[in-house]
């Protein structure tokens, strides 16, 4: 047990340094080519920091492990707004601008309401099995593709204030490319082998794993950036961060997912599906109680209070 337990923190630690590694040396070349701040952070930044959980999601898939890349998925984007930005609010206290509270967080509850009705296949039509399958894959990311320009439009009107990227020479770019690229795909693969094995040696269902731990696990970078901007109060970055990347993880990740290889639903993940979307509804009621667009301390603990009690439903769940 100890084993399986040691590969997985290994492979945590290599997804989140292969992803570190990838946009240092991505947007380092980037910066050579003189795209320009704004753009290295709306692209190689942005998609950078949901590498751990495309490379988690695409071997789970690749291995049939759906249960997996599907609980990662939703897990991943309650893990960011139950317990990631309920601890970056208690830290202090986090201040929204209107285009999130108006824009973006909608878009994230109409996120999960299309990956609803694309996974519900044996709730809407009767279908023998709930599929994910390649043509509703390529809707997430149609849907993904408007939300990439509707940013890129944003950033345009905001100016170019963007990432502070470090240039560095073009070998050492490239070395750091190549050593992102290989470690992603080395800890993606201990990642999805492990979580896999715990589940089996401690008698839990591979969804409740990937709910869990996989997803705390690939969720590291967001955390990371959320806690260090609420610490220096650049509180609009720890909000935007989450949002975008619960937009990435539904829209992207899992459509991208399902286009490579149709991702088998289970119907017991529509209550992970709702708790999800029920925790983007509330973060958008709580912009208009008390300080209006702002999430305070108090807000931030009923989060966290929420996700330990969720944590509690699983457990006690798999123990059953």
């Amino acid at each position: 047990m100890l084993i399986p337990i040691l590969l997985l923190i290994l492979g945590f630690i290599f997804l989140v340094g292969g992803g570190n590694w990838l946009v240092g040396g991505a947007s380092s070349v980037a910066k050579r080519l003189k795209v320009s701040p704004l753009m290295i952070g709306l692209t190689i930044v942005a998609f950078g920091t949901s590498a751990p959980e495309l490379m988690v999601n695409i071997l789970a898939g690749l291995n049939g492990n759906s249960d997996i890349a599907i609980g990662n998925i939703l897990g991943s984007n309650i893990v960011n707004i139950m317990l990631i930005l309920g601890v970056a609010a208690v830290i202090y206290p986090l201040k929204v601008g209107s285009g999130t509270v108006w824009k973006e967080i909608p878009l994230s509850i109409l996120a999960t309401i299309v990956v609803f009705f694309a996974a519900n296949d044996l709730l809407l039509d009767g279908a023998k099995t709930s599929i994910i399958t390649r043509s509703e894959g390529l809707v997430l990311l149609a849907f993904f593709a408007i939300f990439v320009y509707y940013t890129f439009g944003i950033a345009k009107v905001e100016g170019d204030d963007g990432e502070d990227i470090k240039k560095m020479p073009v070998w050492l770019s490239v070395v750091y490319v190549i050593l992102g690229i290989f470690f992603l795909g080395w800890g993606g693969d201990l990642v999805v082998r492990n979580a896999v094995e715990i589940s089996r040696l401690l008698g839990l269902s591979e969804s409740v794993i990937g709910l869990t731990v996989v997803a705390i696990g690939t969720s590291l970078p967001e955390l990371v950036t959320s806690v260090m901007a609420a610490i220096k109060k650049e509180t609009d970055i720890a909000i935007g961060n989450i949002v975008g990347s619960n937009i990435f993880n539904l829209l992207w990740i899992l459509g991208l997912s399902a286009v490579i290889n149709p991702l088998k639903f289970n119907i017991g993940s529509n209550f992970d599906l709702i708790i999800a979307g029920g925790a983007s509804i509330l973060l958008f009621t709580f912009m208009f109680h008390g300080r209006k667009h702002t999430l305070d301390r108090w807000q931030g603990g009923i989060f966290i209070s929420l996700y330990i009690a969720y944590l509690a439903y699983l457990v006690i769940g798999a123990l059953d």
